[in-house]
């Protein structure tokens, strides 16, 4: 096997798998490296699906959603297959919450195709839920699901096609700059590489340690949970938007939701969770505490789920930056080393993007997208 590639990729979760892509599609020779088994459970990309939309508090991720759907629709005309789900979503909330305007705003500067219901209104139009009085509610056609799991592995499978070379089970042991390009050891050997990518999710801080520089990334514990709908068509993803719930100022975070298909269950989940102290001993044992105030939510807003039992639960590691914007960016001080990090639980929608853009500043120096909020210089003094 050869030692020596063009770009050397930490992570094959959505982004690194899909800088792996894009990094072979333009010729490069790219070793994927992922030091779990392939779309595990351990970290922030498995599953059934992650929200895509259009609606932001922030233009610059309106402006990133644009520049993504085009590139999901061509991903799945090349595999052949649906990754993109278009179901319609929901944000709704009191009509002061800053965030939700924040959302309205964006939404309304950017042109998009949404209307804005009054609770009346939308209790007729989506009977799954229930808005208080003080609520207004956002709907956004064009909104929907990605097939995670299978997004990160179809990403995978291509960039497999045109040459790279994906080892799993390889964990790094250190990584060394040599002049303009770098070195990364694992149990497996030593690899070469002309760039390095680093995607490695609640694991790029340490990494990133090895190259000089401190990010301040946090990961923390989050709990997935999707209840059982039976065969209630209502709750299912033909019948029932995406949506998100701007209550931080009711319950204890904001709380976001998927509609049931292919024997998911309904998903909810709040937004956050505890932070980790030690990536090793994560707990990824569910607990019945999150489910409890889940149903505190759902008795006030889904009611008809509020007594549901719960049909899985899973831990999930989100990343977070201080700001809750993403980095991507070439390093400081090492321009060979590109680096996607800290996508705080909102990043999986523009992974195939974000992917483009890593693959872009190893191979060009700049991406074509805007990255002026995901500089990482705000974190460098």
């Amino acid at each position: 096997m050869r030692n020596s590639f063009d770009a050397i990729v930490l992570g094959a979760g959505a982004m690194g798998s899909a800088a792996a892509y894009y990094l072979s599609q333009r010729g490069a020779a790219v070793l994927l490296l992922e030091q779990f088994e392939l779309d595990h459970q351990r970290g922030s990309s498995y599953g059934y699906s992650r929200i895509i939309r259009y609606s932001y508090d922030f233009p610059e991720y309106v402006e990133l959603a644009k520049d993504s759907f085009p590139l999901w629709r061509r991903l799945q005309e090349e595999l052949g297959e649906t990754l993109y789900v278009k179901t319609g979503g929901i944000d709704f909330g009191p009509a002061t919450d800053a965030t939700f305007q924040a959302t309205v705003s964006a939404v309304r500067a950017s042109a998009i195709a949404h209307e804005l219901l009054e609770p009346a209104e939308a209790q007729r139009r989506f009977p799954q839920f229930r808005f208080a009085d003080d609520f207004q509610v956002l709907h956004q056609p064009d909104s929907g699901f990605l097939k995670a799991s299978r997004a990160v592995r179809g990403h995978i499978q291509l960039a497999q096609a045109q040459g790279a070379t994906v080892m799993a089970r390889t964990a790094v042991e250190a990584i060394a700059m040599r002049g303009d390009s770098v070195a990364v050891q694992t149990q497996a050997g030593t690899f070469y590489g002309g760039k390095l990518i680093v995607t490695a999710g609640a694991w790029s801080r340490q990494l990133l340690q090895q190259t000089g520089i401190e990010l301040p990334l946090v990961p923390l514990r989050c709990q997935l949970n999707f209840f059982a709908t039976g065969d209630i068509d209502m709750y299912q993803a033909e019948a029932c938007p995406v949506w998100i719930a701007h209550v931080a100022s009711l319950f204890p975070e904001t709380v976001y939701g998927i509609p049931a298909h292919g024997g998911s269950g309904f998903k909810a989940a709040f937004h956050g969770g505890p932070p980790i102290s030690e990536l090793a001993r994560v707990d990824y044992q569910p607990g019945a505490r999150d489910v409890d105030s889940l149903r505190e939510f759902l008795s006030a807003h889904i009611p008809g789920l509020a007594a549901a039992p719960v049909q899985e639960s899973r831990i999930c590691l989100y990343t977070r930056t201080p700001d809750e914007h993403f980095i991507v960016d070439a390093h400081p001080e090492h321009s060979q080393i590109a680096i996607g990090a800290g996508f705080s639980g909102h990043g999986f929608k523009f992974s195939t993007t974000i992917g483009k853009m890593l693959a872009e500043i190893a191979l060009d120096g700049a991406t074509e997208h805007n990255n002026r909020l995901f500089k990482i210089e705000r974190f460098i003094a």
